[in-house]
């Protein structure tokens, strides 16, 4: 999975350069590892034994709903979910829906850079933990380059849909091993007018539809086989309280990306198949969510590796082309997403944006 960047506080922010080196506090890490953990398991693990990889990929993205709220009581963080995984559904369908549509690859990086500005303003309505649309920018771009025809829209939606509800389901372990008295999600209120109001909010959804938009398109005029790459790291680069802080985001995407690249040759050349594969995606995914929050650019060591185990999972590719699309859509996405920002400068600041 790609797992966003964690959010970011208000205060005084470090140099790109030296957030590379910096190492957040613990925050009980190991519980949302765990969570996430499970959350990815089961399903892979069911589809896989069932013979029905192609159906992975529906699955993975639900499971992205144990991702959010996790510094959240246990209530609050059901409630996130339930409209997170919401919007992961609607995102997944979308994207199969596309995918049997003719001329897709540019269908993609239209819609995807609507729903990339569609999903900044939600995630700043329902204060989403982590911020950001990059989760529903890569379910959509992903499922829409996957090969499907309508058929498989209501089955993708389906797997999506019950992926979301064992999340939920984990996410509720807890209090089950603790006694505690179940109690109802608490649904969070939207805020789309406060969001839409916010000094610089307009502008700030203009540059997700450029940015995404340039990036992918670029990415498929050249060629390039995973063009939502591209836009998902422009979309790192926008997320944060500041222009600092995204910078930094861009910077760590980048760094990150190829040192994890190092870290992703050894695993995909080893090429392990089926249950293996499932194994070492869930191991991935729990180490990510170990270190996400603390430092991003060292999550990156492991996000890479698991995107594109993900990817082999499915539809194995020869390896080096492989690595080299990654690093140069990755480049090609951040280089974006820092000349929107530049070119329009940022009138926000104190505020945690998606």
């Amino acid at each position: 999975m790609n797992a966003a960047p964690p959010a970011s506080r208000p205060g005084p922010t470090p140099s790109p350069w030296r957030s590379l080196l910096g190492w957040g506090p613990y925050r009980g890490a190991h519980r949302v590892a765990l969570r996430a953990g499970v959350s990815v398991l089961v399903p892979l693990l069911v589809l896989t034994l069932a013979g029905r990889l192609e159906l992975t990929p529906y699955a993975a993205f639900g499971a992205f709903t144990s991702l959010y709220g996790r510094q959240h009581g246990r209530r609050q963080r059901a409630g996130m979910q339930v409209v997170a995984g919401g919007f992961l559904t609607v995102a997944v369908t979308l994207g199969v829906a596309a995918s049997a549509a003719p001329g897709t690859r540019w269908l993609v990086v239209l819609l995807g850079a609507l729903l990339g500005a569609a999903g900044s303003l939600a995630s700043d309505a329902y204060r989403w933990h982590p911020p950001g649309p990059l989760f529903l920018v890569f379910a959509f771009a992903v499922c829409a380059t996957v090969p499907a025809g309508l058929t498989t829209v209501p089955v993708a939606a389906g797997v999506a849909a019950l992926s979301v509800l064992f999340s939920l389901v984990v996410s509720h372990l807890g209090g089950v091993a603790r006694r505690e008295p179940w109690g109802r999600p608490h649904l969070p209120s939207p805020h789309f007018a406060d969001a839409w109001s916010a000094p610089g909010a307009a502008t700030h959804l203009v540059r997700h539809v450029v940015a995404l938009g340039v990036a992918g398109a670029v990415a498929t005029a050249v060629g390039w086989v995973h063009p939502y790459w591209a836009m998902v790291a422009a979309v790192t680069v926008l997320s944060g309280p500041d222009l600092s802080s995204r910078l930094a985001r861009g910077l760590q995407r980048v760094v990150g990306t190829l040192l994890g690249l190092a870290v992703a040759a050894p695993v995909l050349l080893w090429g392990p198949r089926g249950v293996v594969a499932v194994l070492v995606i869930v191991g991935l995914q729990v180490l990510t969510e170990l270190v996400v929050g603390r430092n991003y650019a060292v999550a990156l060591l492991f996000i890479t590796p698991l995107a594109l185990m993900m990817g082999q999972l499915v539809h194995p590719a020869p390896v080096r082309p492989l690595l080299e699309d990654r690093l140069l859509e990755t480049v090609l996405g951040a280089a974006v997403g820092a000349v929107a920002l530049l070119v329009v400068p940022d009138r926000r600041a104190g505020r945690v944006t998606g």
